[in-house]
């Protein structure tokens, strides 16, 4: 029952997901001969080993790109030769070379040509050159070394004329953003390096061709919005323009149909959306000159230091508002002024939380968002409604927060993992007593030191202006009246109180967020997983360790009953574990727990044991799957029978195919990456969520009693993947069930059988007994018993889920390694509760099902 993506991946020879495979040595044609060896098992290199070869592997892939080495250089020497590299082109440079309206208007039509050969000053310059060297090899690999050129040329003409007409257009229709920026000139060849990147995205696997899709899309963007230079905007219209030629140019390619994604995935889209809300206003800060449309925007959020004209304005108006424009000032010349950036690095750290996918980073990152359109709608109301200024920049201001928390609404059921209530509760403590210590520290010292404050401050007077310690100085006019530090103690203290909690909580909320998030219930888990290891279980037994379930154990502690309630439905996962002879009586313990809370218990996925003793209790019990066992100590592939698995493990030997051992958390990056990348393409050409319950994913990798067996080639390319789950007595595992299973989709066509053979040759070598090919949901070989009406309803099932997840195919595969079948059941007590353990079974399996999924379902089984 488990291997989520396994069921298609396994037999659709187009399907997704793949990793590389590590070959059989000295297999000879169709014989019989090398049949036999078990795979070779690696170990992590050494970090200096590792970055000996990551250089060597960099330094060959620039080696391989001559073109992009020469624009490289080319750009350099030109800069050098010009005096461009420090200064930036100089004003006549500027003039001949650069290309905006200006120059447009003076007739330079070659301008576009030019522009690609200087750049702005030296940080332009390494921008530039990073870029290059990201963008240029792969290009040049993936798309040739001509078309790579046309594109980037044609991008830098497209993309400076579109920007500047843009630009054009805006000015003529008196749009103030676009006018301020109407006289400047541009350089630089980042515009058609950006038209490079949105071509390439389309060569590239799924989950790097989205990534890149939206740093594409999102970096010109926030440089356009907050920065609006000439150069941002023609760099986000040369964006476009690649991302729409290269979607013409790939059109009509299955691969590039993308559309779903996985759970982690879609955390880390949404991440990096996030990083991308707080980094714009960051990176404004930097240019004195950014006149972007929600420039302004970036006061409120990245505050900026006071200018001498507007501390005179302010002087102007009375003492008190005078001594706190003074008082903002001072702050940009203390630590204190790191509380300017408050919103952007909470963003950067609830960005964190959200890529590991944690309930509660989403829930503080909406609150963030909502306290944070409320402040925004504060100011406007104080500021006054009948300013149209103020009304522009308060639309300006709330957009980002709502857009932000519009995506968050929309992907919230990605966001399930939930902090163990310990941790919880300590993030809880020091929060708490950091905000208590800060204000008691600002209002008790404060009043010890009344006279350093200017008016004199009262114990009032310092908890009103308790508010303006913990926000940025932009937001002091919300209160008003809060009393200016002075002296020299008043001033530490306004100047550290706020800024020690903020520093306290950002470090302990990122250590929460980093620190693996497993399961709620620790304690239960360890002493799950302890029973499981002491006296065994079934062939399943193992997902009962997966995040997701509740635990019942018997009053003797040694049963128990891993389970996860759906509605009003206890729904088990798997048989009861623990110890052999306690294992019937874990049943009626269960279901007696199950009464006392007014669930109705549903025994899923158990073997013919547990469905008798069900039956003992007057439950009924329906095949909902079948197990698939191979004998390990008598087998060899020898005979007619075995004919397809030796040609896959000798055409893997002839390839250089090779199989490795390594536990996930300890693979090379590199072996990693191409396994996110191999699921993701499955993912996504399927245009479902993946499911779960009983089929594990990429998350149920990182165990370390896991093993997982990697197909790789020479070149260290994955062709595909399978994982192992321990079946323990003992102790010591004397089983092995497979759970994912993924192929790439341009791979070695049989690298499933390959890789299943020789987890079989090194499971037997290892001294195991048997090895699971686990079972397929709503599959079976059709022996036993006359089938009743709902065994035949289930088998039509299964029949009309045959196009979409391939669970009978499945099922067919694995007879290729001559397996016993095992039927496995569902026992339940009360036909009438069948509706809603249907239910139960289907949100358990899809947890994840959006509306736009479910009506894609409908719509392939229909079809």
């Amino acid at each position: 029952m488990t291997g989520a993506g396994t069921a298609v991946a396994a037999v659709d020879e187009k399907g997704k997901g793949a990793a590389r495979v590590v070959p059989q040595r000295g297999a000879q044609g169709g014989s019989e001969q090398g049949a036999d060896r078990a795979p070779v098992t690696r170990t992590p290199e050494p970090r200096p080993q590792r970055v000996r070869r990551a250089a060597r592997v960099l330094g060959g892939r620039l080696r391989a790109a001559p073109l992009t080495l020469a624009l490289l250089a080319g750009l350099w020497l030109i800069g050098a030769a010009t005096g461009s590299l420090r200064h930036g082109p100089s004003e006549r440079l500027l003039d001949r070379a650069g290309v905006g309206l200006p120059t447009f208007a003076e007739g330079h039509w070659w301008a576009p040509f030019t522009s690609v050969f200087w750049c702005s000053g030296i940080g332009s310059y390494v921008f530039t050159s990073l870029l290059l060297l990201l963008v240029g090899p792969a290009a040049e690999h993936r798309l040739g070394r001509l078309r790579t050129l046309a594109v980037l040329v044609g991008g830098q003409v497209v993309g400076t004329l579109l920007g500047t007409g843009l630009i054009a257009f805006g000015s003529s229709a008196g749009e103030q953003w676009t006018a301020s920026v109407a006289d400047q000139v541009s350089v630089g060849p980042a515009v058609g390096l950006f038209a490079l990147a949105g071509v390439l995205g389309y060569r590239l696997t799924v989950l790097w061709r989205r990534r890149l899709h939206l740093l594409v899309l999102l970096v010109p963007l926030v440089m356009t919005l907050y920065v609006g230079h000439l150069q941002s905007v023609q760099r986000c219209a040369a964006a476009l323009a690649g991302l729409g030629v290269g979607a013409l140019l790939s059109r009509g390619r299955p691969y590039l149909r993308s559309l779903g994604s996985s759970h982690s995935e879609t955390r880390v889209l949404v991440a990096l959306c996030l990083v991308a809300a707080a980094f714009g206003p960051l990176i404004a800060s930097l240019y004195d000159n950014a006149s972007g449309p929600f420039n302004t925007f970036s006061e409120l959020y990245f505050s900026h230091r006071l200018g001498p004209d507007e501390v005179a304005d302010l002087c102007a108006l009375s003492a008190h508002d005078c001594a706190r424009a003074h008082a903002v000032v001072r702050i940009f010349d203390t630590p204190g002024r790191l509380m300017a950036a408050l919103f952007p690095a909470l963003l950067l750290v609830l960005a964190e939380g959200l890529r590991r996918g944690l309930r509660f980073a989403w829930l503080v990152t909406i609150a963030t968002e909502l306290l944070w359109a409320g402040l925004l709608g504060w100011l406007y109301l104080d500021a006054g409604p009948d300013s149209q200024d103020v009304v522009q920049y308060f639309v300006e201001a709330m957009l980002l927060p709502l857009l932000t928390t519009g995506l968050l609404l929309a992907t919230r059921k990605r966001f399930r993992l939930r902090l163990a209530g310990r941790s919880v509760r300590r993030l809880a403590l020091v929060l708490g007593g950091a905000a208590l210590l800060s204000s008691a520290a600002y209002v008790g010292l404060g009043r010890l030191v009344a006279d350093q404050f200017e008016p004199g401050a009262t114990v009032r007077r310092l908890l009103h202006g308790l508010p303006a310690q913990f926000l940025p100085p932009a937001y002091n006019d919300l209160t008003p009246d809060y009393p200016i530090a002075v002296g020299s103690l008043a001033r530490f203290l306004e100047t550290y109180c706020g800024l020690a909690f903020w520093v306290v909580a950002l470090v302990t909320l990122l250590t929460a967020f980093r620190r693996p998030v497993l399961h709620t219930d620790a304690e239960a888990v360890a002493r799950a997983r302890a029973l499981l290891t002491r006296y065994g279980g079934g062939t399943l037994s193992f997902i009962t360790t997966w995040d997701g379930n509740h635990y019942w154990f018997d009053e003797q502690g040694r049963a128990g009953v891993a389970y996860r309630v759906v509605g009003t439905i206890a729904l088990t996962t798997g048989d009861p574990f623990g110890a052999p002879e306690d294992r019937a009586r874990a049943v009626a313990g269960f279901a007696r727990y199950c009464d006392a809370r007014g669930w109705t218990p549903c025994f899923y996925s158990v073997c013919g044991q547990t469905r008798d003793a069900a039956t003992q209790l007057g439950w009924r019990s329906v095949q909902v799957a079948e197990d698939t066992v191979v004998a390990l100590p008598e087998l060899a592939f020898t005979g007619r029978k075995w004919q397809d698995i030796r040609t896959a493990l000798n055409k893997a030997g002839k390839q250089g195919i090779t199989a490795e051992w390594w536990a996930y958390h300890e693979a090379p990056l590199a072996l990693r990456d191409q396994i996110r990348a191999i699921s993701e393409e499955w993912v996504s050409e399927k245009g479902l969520p993946e499911m779960g319950f009983t089929l594990g994913g990429l998350d149920e990798l990182d165990d370390p009693d896991v093993r997982v067996l990697v197909a790789v080639d020479e070149q260290r390319v994955v062709h595909g993947l399978t994982s192992w789950m321990p079946v323990y007595e003992d102790g010591v595992p004397v089983g092995w069930t497979l759970d994912f299973m993924r192929r790439r989709s341009d791979g070695f066509r049989g690298v499933n059988e390959f890789l299943i053979a020789s987890a079989a040759l090194g499971f037997k070598e290892e001294g195991a007994r048997f090895l699971s090919l686990s079972g397929a949901p709503l599959a079976r070989t059709g022996q036993g018993e006359e089938p009743t009406g709902l065994q035949r309803m289930l088998d039509w099932m299964g029949k009309v889920l045959e196009p979409v997840y391939g669970f009978r195919s499945l099922l067919a595969f694995k007879a290729k390694f001559q397996p016993e079948y095992r039927p496995m059941y569902m026992a339940y007590p009360d036909p009438a509760a069948l509706p809603g353990i249907t239910r139960a079974i289907g949100k358990a399996y899809l947890p994840h099902l959006t509306a736009a999924q479910g009506v894609r379902l409908m719509r392939k089984l229909s079809g």
